[in-house]
């Protein structure tokens, strides 16, 4: 039987009875309130803990970046830009690299990882973090990547993950109120246009963390908690693995940086790096921090951590099929999880992937049922004397979880908490599946409302499906790559792509093109609205969109 038969026989049982989830716009909304920021402002990526880009507004579908048409200002960023656009109190952060120079102290060919404040009216450079680049190199610190990540805002409080590894906190106002907030107090200078560190946290120093190329995670904060992962990862053999023992996952005292506890599951089976960013949600009375692991496993632990500095597991989920083999050349059939999982109508979702430099393969989306606890993989992998395969745990098992050729099989779990899987489907009714209806590798994130989910994958496929069914519902070829992320917003529908496009769509079961605006050069970025204001940055740029006032 293959994966697909298999597997399309253990889910029509668990599909659940149709019925229309919550608006996850108000939910949004509410969370948001708790944070001390604006009612619509959009504080973190993805918003919310749910990490679902459905942000409350009235925003404009249409803008011209030569002619300036709805375009309200725009600022210079670095070279490359990779980061999430958040907005908290009136103002912007982006992560990007130091090509600006904003700083004298950092002309613009100094190299460096870049959190950068702008005002939220005017578009005007407040203040920035500089990380300087690591000693050890690209293998830690991938040259002019700057900051790959959003930041958490709540109040006067960021919190961030450097390009060096460091968890830090800030004061949104810099040094620019005059004023250097303890503890930290060993900043280099207080130039008013610089960061004012609240605490950092080293995690290669303290942990032992050997990051892969970068260190990119969008803290979460969870209550007093913040979730981190780690990035840890392979070093530049890619076969490697010279921290296994060190952290995937943590969690940390929002308010002094102390950790509260540590996982190292992924362990000696990490395929790459460890790019996915957590979620948390309340799921039938049980608080979930969930985790995409390097691995290709997605991990959810209750938050409060066993109480002696160890995770406790609630729920662990094998996202790739067990025959699945992995590499980092060609066409690999096992991926990692570089997307962030999105909690909707209290079920998880999210899309396989791997690194864009290793090019483009099959993918695998999936929606998953987390009030199951244990192994909820799909399959479970059986040896040759049809026993359970436990995996050793020493990385013989890293790159293929059977082999068929050993008499090694995968037999359905009747554990599975997986609701519904889509590769792809047979839209047109030519009785194949057409490059333009298979699901790819993916590095973004699900956007979901009014049972609609929306998600692009590497090879520059558009997926809109039923997020109750996984039923593929039409998909649009953008014929650029995406590495960013949906949002939902008034109606309508934004997705970037490689090219400098984002196309607008019309929220609809049917296919309604609006525009398809260009945006001067690549789109790395994830569009996001905040006070009915549209932020997107593409390469170089950052851009503030929405109807000019008479």
């Amino acid at each position: 039987m293959t994966y697909r038969k298999l597997f399309a026989a253990l889910a029509l049982s668990a599909i659940p009875a149709m019925s229309h989830a919550a608006d996850p716009t108000a939910a949004a909304v509410k969370e948001i309130q708790s944070l001390k920021v604006g009612a619509k402002d959009w504080p973190q990526f993805g918003g919310w803990s749910h990490r679902n880009n459905v942000p409350d507004g009235k925003v404009v579908d249409k803008w011209d970046l030569d002619s300036g048409e709805n375009i309200l200002w725009t600022a210079d960023l670095g070279s490359q830009t990779y980061g999430n656009t958040v907005v908290a109190n009136g103002k912007v952060f982006v992560g990007t690299n130091n090509y600006a120079g904003y700083i004298s102290r950092f002309p613009k060919d100094v190299d460096l990882g870049v959190l950068a404040c702008f005002d939220e009216k005017t578009g005007k450079f407040l203040w920035q973090s500089s990380s300087t680049k690591l000693p050890s190199g690209l293998v830690h610190d991938w040259p002019e990547m700057g900051i790959c990540c959003s930041p958490a805002c709540e109040g006067d409080r960021l919190y961030f993950v450097t390009s060096r590894g460091e968890v830090m906190c800030l004061d949104a106002e810099g040094f620019l109120d005059g004023e250097n907030d303890c503890p930290f107090k060993s900043e280099e200078n207080e130039n008013k246009n610089e960061a004012d560190i609240i605490w950092k946290f080293d995690m290669m120093g303290k942990l032992g963390v050997s990051q892969h190329n970068m260190c990119s995670c969008s803290l979460l904060i969870a209550g007093d908690t913040l979730l981190v992962c780690t990035s840890n990862g392979v070093d530049e053999s890619h076969t490697n693995i010279p921290a296994p023992n060190a952290a995937s996952f943590l969690a940390m005292k929002k308010s002094t940086g102390e950790v509260l506890w540590t996982d190292k599951s992924p362990g000696k089976n990490i395929l790459h790096g460890q790019w996915s960013s957590p979620a948390y949600a309340v799921i039938g009375g049980q608080a979930q921090a969930i985790f995409g692991g390097g691995d290709g496993w997605l991990y959810s632990f209750d938050p409060a951590g066993d109480g002696a500095g160890k995770s406790k597991l609630l729920w662990k989920f094998d996202a790739n099929p067990k025959a699945s083999r992995y590499s980092v050349s060609g066409r690999s059939e096992r991926n990692h999880l570089i997307a962030t999982p999105v909690i909707y109508d209290e079920k998880v979702y999210i899309g396989v992937g791997e690194d864009p430099e290793h090019g483009e393969g099959n993918g695998h989306l999936w929606c998953i049922d987390p009030t199951k606890r244990g192994d909820i993989s799909p399959e479970i992998a059986m040896g040759s004397n049809d026993k359970p395969i436990e995996d050793p745990g020493d990385g013989t098992r890293r790159l293929q979880a059977i082999d068929p050729n050993a008499g090694e099989k995968a037999i359905p779990n009747p554990n599975s908490g997986a609701i519904w899987h889509y590769e792809g489907a047979d839209i047109s009714g030519d009785k194949k599946i057409d490059f333009e209806e298979e699901m790819h590798r993916t590095i973004g994130t699900c956007a979901i409302k009014d049972d609609l989910l929306f998600i692009a994958d590497f090879s520059g496929i558009f997926h809109c499906l039923d997020a109750k069914t996984g039923e593929s519902l039409w998909n649009y070829d953008m014929f650029a790559a995406s590495w960013g992320s949906a949002m939902i917003c008034d109606g309508k529908v934004f997705i970037g792509d490689e090219d400098g496009d984002v196309a607008v769509f019309k929220l609809s079961r049917e296919m309604e093109l609006i525009n398809e605006n260009k945006c001067g050069n690549s789109v790395y970025s994830t569009p996001i609205v905040a006070n009915d204001i549209i932020y997107i940055t593409n390469k170089s740029k950052l851009m503030a969109i929405g109807a000019k006032k008479e």
